[in-house]
């Protein structure tokens, strides 16, 4: 018995429309206003926790700020003033780009105070290791 097996030269489609449909770069779906209001309601939820966290952990920062600036005002009261107006002055922001600049640049802020305390600190007890070392 023989078989004979048929194969077709062109497996491609069939109609002008399918042909378009596969070689056509086609246009990006496009976002309802539903779909684009939730996911900036989605990112700016978001940012408040990002902002939220950050805000406390400048807070929990502020404690180790014990000594009085030059009017005699703790160190730890004049910088959670400041952070609080910082914060409240960036509440309504959305532009999602300006947010995260704000965010990051408040990290790095927290971060380089911290910094520098810790050297501070480090200074301090090694200039009282140095007195209490000397005859």
């Amino acid at each position: 018995m023989l078989l004979h097996h048929y194969r077709l030269l062109h497996h491609g489609p069939d109609t002008m429309e399918e042909l378009l449909d596969r070689h056509v770069v086609k246009k990006e779906k496009s976002l309802d206003d539903d779909e684009n209001d939730l996911l900036n309601r989605q990112r700016l939820t978001s940012s408040r926790r990002e902002a939220l966290s950050l805000y406390r952990d400048v807070i929990r920062a502020t404690r180790f700020f014990m000594w009085a600036n030059s009017q005699g005002i703790p160190w730890r009261d004049v910088l959670r003033e400041n952070v609080r107006k910082e914060f409240e002055e960036a509440q309504f922001e959305r532009d999602p780009e300006v947010i995260t600049r704000l965010l990051i640049g408040g990290q790095d802020a927290l971060q380089a105070a911290l910094d520098k305390l810790v050297e501070k600190q480090k200074q301090e007890i090694e200039k009282q290791r140095g007195n209490s070392n000397a005859p």
